[in-house]
């Protein structure tokens, strides 16, 4: 018996055809000459989920599917052939407040899959297939995404980084730091190189004292936190995930950088409304990107975020390669679902990068966001989401989100309209930050008190500079 040995495509292509056939895993593995443990593995690691009916029957996996006599859940009836009962339609389920799932027996069991049923063309349930090719397909994911990255917590890294650092600076090597600390850094020599390299530290290679600086090779790095992150989570997962759930809304997550190295902004974009929030962040790491997402969660409560933000769609940049963290909080209870985006493919999230074009007009690309504070990203964000859209039938984004989900998750996010005669689409808009007081973030608040915009409150100032320039 063959051990130790990876699956190979032929293989895989056997387990398939042998599935279809009824074999047992026993069978197959005496086939292929593989313990039948190996094959039990292979098969439910790789399952394909597929959520469709039979030949004149839309997928329904409720207990009731036979005997339902519910009409007209849906107010109007979006089905264009007006069924007689509910239990025909695809959204059925979704719709039904009598809904109670009902499993296949058979999903509990060896084999686990539906290959070879006799019953698939009248099964109206969950169907679960293995196929070679996906399943290779996926292999070769997982045994790349292993080979790649950096296979430390952010919290090592930090441990590593307060021991390693400090020393650096006093002008040791770091063949002298791993001689003397073994028992603290419990990683190799050539590892902390690589971290150095990858500017994981504080100390960087300049700091070293004899590191030898050749010309590098350009190399697009990933580093992820957790190397398996994108299993589950891919574009097709999430084309999968969305055609499952076509009622749920998308948000869009990115970053958008300044000067490398300073502050950067975390950009989330809501499609339908096209509306998008910024915050302003002092590093590009995943802890800053968690933390903006539990600070929301707790402004808006669990179930108000779930239902504004149920699917987030986002790109494979190393500050969100902490998956599970974003998806769940503290207490390990979901709070949204994550999806990556293909490599170097920006058009998924399209949407996104199309209103990132709208806050280069105020911060251009290259320029440094240090001196920026968040009620400046504010008030830009309330300008650039009061601006009429042509795409939104000359609606702005602000109206839009207040149509979809009401004034008072605006409130809650601390967003606000600025009238359409005022809004400022260019970096002019910083210059206002003198009148910005009297725990005003939005407006200004003149001497009797009264709340003005911010054009009439920079005109002011402007006549009154005017006038002492007169006087002198």
């Amino acid at each position: 018996m063959a051990n130790q040995k990876h699956l190979t495509f032929d293989e895989r292509v056997t387990i398939s055809s042998l599935l279809d056939k009824t074999y047992s895993f026993k069978a197959i593995a005496k086939e292929l000459d593989k313990d039948c443990t190996t094959i039990s593995k292979e098969v439910r690691r790789h399952i394909i989920f597929k959520r469709i009916g039979c030949q004149g029957n839309a997928y329904n996996a409720c207990r009731h599917r036979y005997t339902c006599d519910h009409r007209l859940l849906c107010t109007p009836c979006h089905y264009s052939h007006r069924p007689s009962f509910c239990r025909r339609c695809k959204l059925c389920n979704a719709m039904c407040p009598s809904f109670e799932c009902q499993l296949c027996p058979r999903h509990a069991k060896p084999p686990y899959v539906c290959n070879g049923c006799d019953k698939l063309n009248k099964c109206t349930l969950e169907k679960r297939f293995y196929h070679a090719a996906p399943a290779h397909t996926e292999y070769q994911a997982v045994l790349s995404e292993a080979r790649q990255g950096i296979s430390l917590s952010e919290d090592e890294v930090k441990h590593l980084d307060s021991i390693i650092s400090p020393l650096i600076k006093k002008g040791q090597s770091l063949n002298h730091i791993c001689a003397n600390n073994k028992d603290s850094l419990m990683v190799s020599k050539s590892t902390l190189y690589r971290l150095i390299d990858f500017n994981i530290f504080t100390a960087r290679n300049i700091d070293m004292p004899r590191k030898v600086r050749y010309a590098k090779r350009k190399i697009k790095r990933q580093l992820k936190v957790d190397k398996a992150c994108r299993i589950g989570r891919t574009y097709n997962d999430f084309q999968h995930f969305l055609n499952e759930n076509p009622h749920l809304p998308l948000v869009e997550m990115d970053t958008v950088e300044g000067r490398k190295g300073g502050k950067v902004l975390l950009t989330l974009h809501f499609v339908k409304a096209e509306f998008m929030l910024a915050f302003l962040r002092q590093t590009n790491d995943s802890q800053s990107v968690i933390t903006i997402l539990e600070d929301l969660q707790l402004n808006l409560g669990q179930d108000i975020f779930m239902r504004v933000m149920p699917i987030l769609l986002t790109d494979n940049g190393s500050e969100f390669s902490n998956p599970n963290a974003l998806e769940f909080d503290q207490q390990q209870n979901r709070r949204t679902h994550l999806f990556y985006c293909d490599a170097s493919s920006p058009g998924q999230k399209g949407s996104a990068e199309r209103n990132h074009e709208l806050i280069r007009y105020f911060i251009p690309k290259g320029t440094r966001m240090d001196e920026f504070t968040q009620v400046d990203i504010s008030r830009m964000m309330d300008n650039i989401n009061s601006y009429s859209r042509q795409s939104l039938g000359n609606k702005c984004p602000y109206d839009m989100l207040a149509f979809l989900y009401g004034e008072d998750l605006l409130k809650a996010l601390g967003c606000h309209k600025i009238p359409p005669n005022e809004v400022i689409m260019n970096s002019s808009l910083f210059k206002e930050t003198a009148v910005h007081c009297l725990g005003n973030p939005w407006g200004y608040t003149d001497e009797s008190g009264r709340e003005t915009s911010y054009l009439d409150a920079y005109r002011a100032i402007e006549e009154q500079r005017k006038e002492m320039t007169e006087k002198n």
